[in-house]
């Protein structure tokens, strides 16, 4: 019962992280501390989109913001995210490399 309880709570974190837009933000906020419009320069969509996917890394906990001034400040909560991001563009690096061994493989027979 717990298990499958904590198994859900996976899935939905790893929901969370399934758009590219939001990985885009984490690497973002992985320099440091961002305001609303350093985010949406970098991370390049409108200002109402970013705002969705803030507000789920937020509703996640996986990231928080606080007011300075007029300025929204974002920040990651959890600096291990980024150790789950790096590690599935780690293995996603691996997965392209053995598919071009392979092409060169076929290719040389």
């Amino acid at each position: 019962m717990a298990e499958d309880i904590v198994v859900k709570m996976t899935a939905d974190f790893f929901k969370t992280l399934s758009h590219p837009a939001r990985i885009k933000i984490l690497h973002t906020l992985e320099k440091g501390e961002r305001c609303v419009c350093e985010i949406i320069e970098e991370v390049d969509i409108e200002q109402s989109n970013l705002s969705q996917h803030l507000g789920v890394l937020k509703k996640q906990g996986i990231i928080d913001s606080h007011k300075d001034g007029q300025k929204v400040i974002y920040q990651i909560v959890y600096p291990s995210v980024l150790d789950v991001v790096s590690a599935a563009e780690k293995t996603l690096s691996e997965q392209i490399g053995r598919s071009q061994s392979i092409l060169k493989f076929l290719k040389d027979k």
